[in-house]
């Protein structure tokens, strides 16, 4: 009599399988987002550079939407950006900027040539990822400035200016198109944003 035991060892390895062809699409997927971009990247694109069919690529991932969430996750988890609720034990707004915009900057200095093309992409990508990038935008502005006070009048230029300071965009132009060295982009960043939260920033409005 044939071992019932080979059954769930043909299983196991069916399903060993399955996820090793699943990552492999996941991979070669991260690899032409963060090279040729994501409007440049197609299905069959993305079956030709992980060696597989399109239909193995729709077997795996029902929609793009799937595709990009299962791409982020994995680049995500390779790459941790800094972690930006550590930034509210910090007291007071020039401390805590120094240290969100100097991790955040060398965050972007190592993975910046990579997060490019993603970006330059973003307003074709599925609105599902598209959502997720402005959630965690909006959570590093939330940590930057939580439980700091500020002016009523100022709150929300405030915000503006820290999004905007702690955003990719904005490390590109000050070093890569301006070429200030990482530690000069922290310290004009840190300025910037003391004078946009200060007292007297409103007072110069009036």
């Amino acid at each position: 009599m044939r071992s019932t035991k080979t059954r769930p060892y043909r299983m196991n390895r069916r399903a060993e399988q399955v996820d090793q062809t699943r990552e492999r699409i996941t991979a070669a997927a991260v690899r032409l987002h963060t090279t040729v971009g994501p409007s440049n990247t197609s299905i069959a694109a993305v079956a030709e550079e992980a060696g597989v069919t399109r239909l193995t690529v729709y077997r795996h991932f029902a929609n793009l939407d799937a595709l990009f969430h299962a791409c982020r996750g994995h680049w995500l988890a390779t790459n941790p950006p800094p972690d930006a609720s550590a930034w509210r034990s910090i007291p007071g707004l020039e401390s805590r900027a120094r240290v969100a915009l100097s991790q955040m900057y060398a965050w972007y200095d190592e993975h910046g040539q990579e997060l490019y093309p993603i970006y330059r992409d973003a307003p074709s990508l599925p609105r599902g990822t598209q959502d997720a990038m402005r959630a965690e935008s909006a959570a590093r502005t939330d940590a930057l400035l939580d439980d700091i006070p500020l002016p009523a009048g100022i709150q929300r230029s405030a915000r503006a200016v820290a999004g905007h300071l702690l955003g990719l965009w904005t490390w590109r132009s000050l070093v890569v198109q301006q070429g200030l060295s990482g530690r000069e982009a922290v310290e004009v960043a840190v300025r910037m944003l003391c004078a946009a939260a200060s007292s007297d920033s409103l007072a110069s409005r009036r």
